[in-house]
């Protein structure tokens, strides 16, 4: 701790005696501050959270170096340079720096294991080693993971990295704001690394199958934003400035003393896909004390249908009670329900798709509004649809529109609700009173909501315009954050990291739509 030349650390013992002579001669400062002005006890009781989070650091490095030099963690380091995913080169030992959760720099001395490399050829796996020692502990990129886990978890929670960056200063974790960013969207980086993997995983057959949805009456909802990307920085074009009738520049004309930055970027509106994955009881709603599983991806409906399947594989639907699709009409989501069902193994589950029923009876209000009658006589004849399509009769509803339609002069976008009503009633997501009476959800509410926290509450906002990565790498962050899902995140996290070299997280979905020839055979 004293720097990469300094006294090594021998025990736990000797860094609490350290920290106690420190203790002890601030005391008497505190106190004298104290008794002159007992109005600055705030101020004082920071500093003294902090001297006790230097203290924790010094009493965690105690116990880093007698761990360190124990054959316990000699025999792991094996075991994890055994069962990595490639081949190691024999190792060397380097000094790093790492930083502790109270901010504290330790000069760790770690045993790094390069890749092997090929005899003979191209070598095109990843060139990423490992360090043997710090993997055993969890550890992020030079941070500890107790610092990783905070610095992006506070980010995730507050509206800004600035504004986290602030916080965490009050919070004694004295980082710079580029290193705030850093670890943050390293942290998602490799969450969604995690996810390339058991999508790789998937595809092979190999991902292990768990029990949490077993038995489990299950709901899964889709649905998708709305954010802005920053594109590429293009030369800003000179705009003319106003002139008068007679060709005069008007000099007090608004914005004319304004600086005019030389470049810009253009920014264009995204469509993140959401999905959460929940246990519902027998009114459709989301059990107490269970956990939705929230994930969302910016590279298309293919790419979230992937991550659907993998998610329910992974956590056991094949042995559900039941698995209901809920969602509003978006083609792309229902064009690829069957490829999903095929992937997650869930032929011999009782699978259901419902219509959001609010989405169903607002195309009812269009229906209506594109008649061009008025509030007085469209009011009664919604209210009127509106309860009978809650109750089953989407028939009675379509036909009654469709003769609301004119002979000489048919209104297209009456023919569009209709077709859509008859097209989603002919596919059985409709049946409301059979959804009810079966104890299943009727609305969306629950991807409503996600979209809402996950997405609009951090990534949608005025001025603010993400680059592709940093918004898939902060939507994977929040996913996890949200539904309370964090801390065991973390530790997948670190187990994927120990075991499994990686290289970036993209992928490149396979198509996954009912109308692609090649989306059956990949499912089969």
């Amino acid at each position: 701790m004293d720097g990469p030349e300094g006294k090594q650390i021998e025990s736990a013992e000797e860094m609490i005696g350290r920290f106690l002579g420190e203790l002890n001669s601030q005391i008497p400062h505190w106190k004298q501050s104290l008794d002159q002005s007992p109005s600055q006890l705030e101020q004082i009781e920071r500093a003294v959270h902090q001297s006790f989070a230097r203290g924790a650091d010094m009493l965690v490095a105690g116990l880093l170096a007698i761990t360190m030099v124990s054959d316990q963690l000699q025999r792991a380091e094996q075991q994890t340079r055994k069962n990595y995913s490639r081949p190691l080169a024999k190792g060397r030992e380097r000094t790093i720096a790492v930083r502790l959760l109270g901010g504290m720099f330790l000069w760790v001395t770690t045993l790094y294991c390069p890749p092997k490399k090929k005899r003979f050829g191209r070598d095109d796996k990843p060139r990423v080693g490992i360090d043997l020692t710090l993997a055993q502990f969890g550890f992020g990129k030079a941070v500890s993971p107790a610092l990783q886990s905070q610095v992006a978890r506070k980010v995730a929670l507050c509206p800004s990295i600035s504004f986290a960056h602030q916080e965490l200063l009050r919070d004694g974790v004295q980082l710079d704001a580029k290193t705030v960013k850093r670890v943050t969207y390293q942290c998602g980086e490799g969450l969604l690394a995690l996810r390339t993997h058991r999508i790789e995983q998937m595809r092979q057959g190999k991902l292990p199958v768990g029990d949490e949805l077993a038995g489990k009456r299950v709901s899964v909802q889709i649905d998708g934003g709305r954010m802005k990307i920053r594109g590429p920085m293009r030369k800003k074009l000179k705009t003319s400035e106003k002139v008068d009738d007679d060709g005069l520049l008007i000099e007090d004309s608004p914005g004319r003393s304004r600086k005019v930055p030389k470049r810009t970027y253009q920014t264009d509106w995204r469509e993140p896909k959401l999905v959460t994955i929940f246990i519902h009881d027998e009114y459709g709603k989301m059990e107490k004390k269970t956990k939705a599983t929230i994930d969302g991806t910016l590279r298309g409906p293919d790419a979230i249908a992937e991550v659907i399947a993998m998610h329910l594989h992974r956590l056991g639907a094949a042995k559900a009670l039941s698995v209901t699709f809920v969602a509003d009409g978006a083609p792309w989501i229902w064009d690829r329900v069957s490829w999903i069902i095929k992937m997650a193994g869930l032929q011999n589950v009782e699978t259901v798709e419902v219509l959001d029923c609010c989405h169903a009876v607002h195309h009812i209000s269009l229906a209506l509004a594109a008649l061009g009658l008025s509030k007085e006589e469209r009011n009664p004849l919604y209210r009127q649809h509106r309860t009978l399509l809650r109750n089953g009769q989407w028939r009675r509803v379509v036909e009654e529109l469709s003769s609301l339609q004119r002979e000489d002069d048919p209104i297209d976008a009456l023919n569009t609700e209709t077709s859509y009503l008859r097209h989603h009633g002919e596919a059985g997501r409709l049946s409301y009173v059979s959804f009810r009476s079966r104890g299943l959800p009727c609305g969306s509410g629950a991807i409503e909501s996600g979209i809402r926290r996950v997405i609009n509450l951090r990534l949608k906002s005025n001025a603010m315009f993400w680059t592709a990565e940093n918004a898939e790498s902060m939507l994977q962050v929040r996913s996890q954050v949200i539904p309370d899902q964090w801390d065991k995140a973390m530790v997948e996290l670190a187990e994927f990291r120990r075991t499994v070299a990686y290289d970036g997280y993209q992928w490149t979905p396979v198509e996954t739509s009912c109308k692609s020839e090649n989306s059956h055979s990949t499912a089969t």
